[in-house]
């Protein structure tokens, strides 16, 4: 499913994806496992909430780069 987020539209960055699942346009969240956690905690508990699925991935290099962007990813979603 990672690889759907170069093709697909998506959005990332916490406060981006936060905004997305606050509107309930959510198909999965992908969080890097080495991320800090002030920043995913927070997403995970909506997650969670809103029966939203998680799927952990182990840098936030493999993330961002999954995303297509130069830069490293905590957090990104796929969206509907």
């Amino acid at each position: 499913m990672i690889s759907k987020l170069k093709t697909h539209n998506k959005v990332v960055g916490a406060k981006q994806v936060k905004r997305a699942i606050n509107s309930s346009n959510i198909e999965a969240v992908f969080i890097a496992e080495d991320a800090e956690k002030k920043v995913t905690s927070n997403i995970e508990e909506l997650c969670v909430d809103k029966h939203i699925q998680i799927i952990h991935v182990k840098t936030m290099k493999d993330l961002g780069k999954a995303c297509g962007i130069d830069i490293n990813a905590a957090v990104a979603a796929l969206l509907k």
